[in-house]
C-alpha cells in the first residue's frame, strides 16, 4: 500500500464484525486499533470458565454456513483447521413437538426418508425445496450479501435482476413452506431456521429458505473447545497483522470538527480520560448506542426511527452445570412442544413474558469432553423474549423452573433441579449493560422485507465523513456469517 494512504483506523467493539473489519483493514495496510469496553473479545460470542470446571460459550452455538466462515480464513491464507477441529453433528439436532420427538440426521438421504415417513410425497418435496434453497443460497451469498447497500442501483445489473425474480422476495416464508408441506411437524421443522432472523415466519421473505440449505444441507458443526475457538482464531489473525486490541476501553466525549470544505469529522474521543485521534472510525458496537454519543443533528436516525423498527428478540439464557449425565439428550434440542404463534405474538405484539414458552437447549458436553468435568453435563438454555421487558430475578427463576420441568419430562434426568452444580442467568438487563443493546435485544434487527438490504441502517454516517457502522444492526444482518461479511464490507469502504 502507498504509505501516504495509510490510515489510523479505530474500531469500537471486538465482536465478530469488529474483529473481521480489523483483519481486513490491517491486511490493506492500515494501522488498526480495537477498543473493547469488556475484558475479553467476542462480543456476544464471549466465553467464560467456572471454578467447578465448566466452560460456557455465552452466545452463538449453531455453526452453520461453514463455507462462509471458511471464506474468511481463506482471505488470510488459512483454513479453519489451522486453528480448531470442526466436527459434524449427527444428528444435527433433536426437535420436540407436542406429540413427537424427532432427530434430524446429518445425511440428506436420511432427512428425505424422515420426511417421507411423516407425509407421503414429502421426500421429493424436500428435494425440490432444497434445490430452490440452494439457488437462493448461491445467489444470495455470491451476488447480494456483500453489497454495501448505499443505493438500489447496486442491484440493477441484468444478471442480478433476473436472479431476484427467483428469490421470492415478496412472498412470506410461512406460505412458501406451506406450499411444499402439509404436516404441522414438517412445517415447524422447516420454519425453525428463520427464527434466527428474528421475526415470525409469516413476516420473513421466502428468500431466506437459503437458511435451510446453509443449515440442513451444509450440515451443523461444532468446533472442539467451543464457539469461542472462532474468536480466538480471529484475534490471532488480527494480532499477527498488527492489530492492537485494548480492553476495558469504553469510548466517550467525541469531539467533532469541520474542515475547510465543511466536511464534519470526529477529531478526537476519550478513553479513561485520555484523548485519542483517528482517521477513520468503525462502530462495531450497538448502532443506536453509537449514535447516542453524537449530537442529535449528526445522527443518521432519530429516536423515533429506532422505536418503529422491528427488533429481533432478546433472550433469557441460563448456563447450567449439572451433576451426572443426561443419557438421551443430544447436542442441540429444540422444545417446540408449545404453540409457536402464541409465543411469537407475546414477543412481537403483546411484548410480554410468555405463558407457555418455546426454548432451546445446547449440551456441548455430548460432543466435547473439555467443557464439563468428568461425569457432568454442560447445559445452555435459551428462551426468546420480547425486547424491553422488565427483567427481574424472580422472572428468571420462574422460567428456569418451567424449562427444567419440561427437560425432566422428556429426558432421563430425575431430580435435575437438585443436581445443579453451577448456575448463571443472562437476560435483557445484561444485554443492555454489556453491549448497550437497544431494548436489550440479542440478535439485532429482524430480517423483514422492510428491513432488508438498502432498507437497513446505513453503514456510513451521512453527516460525519469518517464514521462507519458494522454488525447486526446494519447490512447484511444478524448472525455469525453475516457479521463476518459485514466487517469485510465496511473495511472495503475505507
Amino acid at each position: 500500500m502507498n504509505r501516504s494512504k495509510r490510515k489510523k483506523v479505530i474500531i469500537i467493539g471486538a465482536g465478530i464484525s469488529g474483529l473481521s473489519a480489523a483483519c481486513y483493514a490491517a491486511k490493506a495496510g492500515h494501522e488498526v486499533h480495537i477498543l473493547e469496553k469488556n475484558g475479553s473479545p467476542g462480543g456476544r460470542a464471549r466465553q467464560f470458565k467456572t471454578e467447578e470446571g465448566f466452560t460456557f460459550d455465552m452466545g452463538p452455538s449453531w455453526y452453520w454456513m461453514p463455507d462462509i466462515i471458511e471464506n474468511f480464513f481463506q482471505d488470510f491464507g488459512f483454513r479453519s483447521a489451522d486453528f480448531y477441529t470442526l466436527d459434524p453433528l449427527n444428528p444435527q439436532f433433536e426437535f420436540i413437538s407436542k406429540d413427537k420427538r424427532v432427530s434430524i440426521p446429518k445425511d440428506a438421504k436420511e432427512i428425505r426418508a424422515l420426511f417421507e415417513s411423516e407425509e407421503p410425497g414429502a421426500g421429493k418435496k424436500y428435494d425440490d425445496f432444497m434445490r430452490a434453497a440452494k439457488f437462493k443460497y448461491e445467489v444470495g451469498m455470491q451476488q447480494f450479501i456483500d453489497k454495501p447497500c448505499h443505493s438500489i442501483l447496486e442491484f440493477t445489473k441484468p444478471s442480478l435482476l433476473s436472479s431476484a425474480l427467483k428469490l421470492h422476495l415478496f412472498r412470506n416464508f410461512r406460505s412458501y413452506v406451506g406450499s411444499y408441506f402439509k404436516s404441522p411437524l414438517l412445517r415447524s421443522i422447516m420454519e425453525f431456521p428463520v427464527i434466527f432472523l428474528g421475526a415470525s415466519p409469516a413476516k420473513i421473505p421466502a428468500m431466506y429458505s437459503l437458511m435451510n440449505y446453509g443449515g440442513y444441507e451444509l450440515g451443523t458443526w461444532y468446533p472442539q473447545g467451543g464457539f469461542f475457538e472462532l474468536i480466538k482464531a480471529m484475534v490471532k489473525i488480527a494480532e499477527d497483522l498488527g492489530v492492537k486490541i485494548h480492553y476495558h476501553a469504553a469510548v466517550k466525549d467525541l469531539k467533532l470538527i469541520a474542515d475547510q470544505s465543511k466536511n464534519v469529522r470526529i477529531a478526537s474521543f476519550k478513553i479513561q480520560n485520555e484523548t485519542h485521534t483517528a482517521d477513520e472510525i468503525i462502530a462495531s458496537c450497538d448502532y443506536q448506542h453509537m449514535e447516542s454519543l453524537l449530537p442529535e443533528k449528526f445522527r443518521n436516525y432519530s429516536s423515533s426511527y429506532w422505536e418503529k423498527k422491528t427488533f429481533a428478540p432478546s433472550s433469557l439464557i441460563v448456563y447450567l452445570g449439572i451433576k451426572g449425565k443426561i443419557p438421551s439428550m443430544k447436542h442441540h434440542t429444540l422444545f417446540f412442544d408449545a404453540g409457536l404463534d402464541e409465543h411469537l405474538d407475546e414477543i412481537y405484539k403483546e411484548k410480554s413474558w410468555p405463558k407457555n414458552p418455546l426454548f432451546y437447549v445446547c449440551c456441548p458436553s455430548k460432543t466435547d469432553p473439555h467443557v464439563a468435568p468428568s461425569g457432568a453435563e454442560n447445559l445452555f438454555l435459551l428462551m426468546p423474549l420480547a425486547t424491553g421487558l422488565e427483567d427481574t430475578e424472580e422472572a428468571r427463576e420462574k422460567y428456569l423452573d418451567i424449562m427444567l420441568s419440561r427437560i425432566q419430562k422428556h429426558f432421563e434426568c430425575p431430580e435435575i433441579k437438585e443436581r445443579i452444580l453451577y448456575k448463571r442467568s443472562y437476560c435483557v438487563a445484561d444485554f443492555k449493560k454489556d453491549y448497550h443493546a437497544y431494548g436489550g435485544n440479542a440478535y439485532g434487527l429482524a430480517n423483514t422485507l422492510s428491513q432488508t438490504a438498502i432498507l437497513k441502517p446505513s453503514i456510513r454516517n451521512k453527516k460525519i465523513k469518517n464514521l462507519h457502522y458494522t454488525g447486526q444492526l446494519t447490512v447484511p444482518g444478524p448472525g455469525v456469517p453475516p457479521s463476518l461479511i459485514s466487517g469485510k464490507i465496511v473495511a472495503n469502504e475505507i
